[in-house]
């Protein structure tokens, strides 16, 4: 029997489903996927073992905004099942998409969708904390007048874009359904998973609770692709990589860097906490906790990066 190729773990960035500036309907982000569906199924292709993870920010901020006007005819649900929610939408578009580039391709791989639940612990500090930005951009005026209604969201201003509703976002501690999905990857399945970061969830006894909180979901493909004993983490996102001085005259990109150097950086504060630094912090954890490679480079790029031709490349 031939020795089976390494398992990736793709985190994908929120750029691959819906882009700056487009209104977020089910046609623009249905487009955005086959394109990257496109790149993804030239990998299984070349025989690579791929597990696929990605983000919900607007999907889930819109979903709740759907719920909450809703609310005279039916019941809003909890935040948690508005993951649950996004993660059956945005898996069903995947999924679809990246089967039919591979029945095109004549190539024989099953591509499926686990609902994914992630635990967390229920006295993670940032449950007092709200740090992850959800849902759209609101103006201040617009911010002003959500807040008259609803006094009790955390409305914040991000990177200078405009106002977005923050929620909790606690560590991810374990995939409850990560052998499920090992033993998927093991039969030559792709597997989109941990979708949104994954549903959080904490132990009430023996048995599972939902809780009203977003993972990020660099951290959570973290958790997933150690738990799966993957050897590439692989984070894909709008830039070409991993800068110091980000967005100054003497910006410099991290091209090929050992863990601990990377460690030092983020230790220095180069990378800040809503937008590189989860990415950074999940590639290090991934190598802490024996991965063999990890590494943050631009969606449109996947190609290379996986040859190690561009993008941060992070090694032990």
């Amino acid at each position: 029997m031939p020795p089976r190729t390494p398992i990736t773990v793709l985190a994908l960035g929120g750029n691959a489903i819906l882009q700056r500036n487009q209104e977020g309907t089910f046609e623009e982000q249905y487009e955005n996927v086959r394109s990257t569906a496109t790149q993804i199924a030239t990998l299984v292709d070349q025989g690579l073992r791929i597990v696929i993870v990605h983000g919900n920010g607007p999907q889930i901020g819109a979903t709740v905004i759907r719920h909450e006007m809703g609310r005279e005819k039916v019941p809003p649900l909890p935040l948690h099942a508005c993951g649950a929610e996004t993660q059956g939408f945005l898996g069903y578009i995947i999924q679809q998409s990246l089967q039919d580039e591979l029945s095109k391709r004549r190539t024989n791989k099953s591509v499926a969708t686990i609902v994914t639940q992630v635990l967390v612990e229920p006295n993670d500090p940032a449950f007092r904390n709200p740090s992850k930005p959800i849902g759209p951009f609101y103006t201040k005026e617009q911010r002003d007048g959500l807040l008259r209604s609803r006094s009790d969201l955390v409305v914040k201003e991000d990177s200078g874009r405009g106002y977005r509703r923050l929620v909790p976002s606690p560590d991810p501690k374990a995939v409850i359904e990560n052998e499920a999905i090992r033993v998927l990857v093991d039969e030559e399945s792709v597997v989109i998973a941990c979708g949104g970061g994954g549903i959080p969830v904490i132990r009430q006894g023996s048995r599972l609770q939902g809780v009203e909180a977003v993972i990020d979901k660099d951290l959570a493909a973290e958790r997933l692709a150690t738990s799966i004993h993957a050897e590439n983490l692989v984070i894909l996102t709008d830039v070409d990589g991993v800068y110091i001085n980000y967005g100054k005259r003497d910006q410099q990109l991290l091209s090929k860097i050992s863990r601990d150097e990377l460690e030092e950086y983020a230790k220095e504060g180069f990378f800040a906490i809503g937008s590189m630094g989860p990415k950074v912090e999940a590639a290090i954890r991934f190598l802490r906790n024996g991965g063999k490679r990890s590494v943050i480079a631009n969606l449109g790029d996947l190609g290379r990066a996986i040859k190690g031709s561009t993008g941060t490349q992070v090694r032990n």
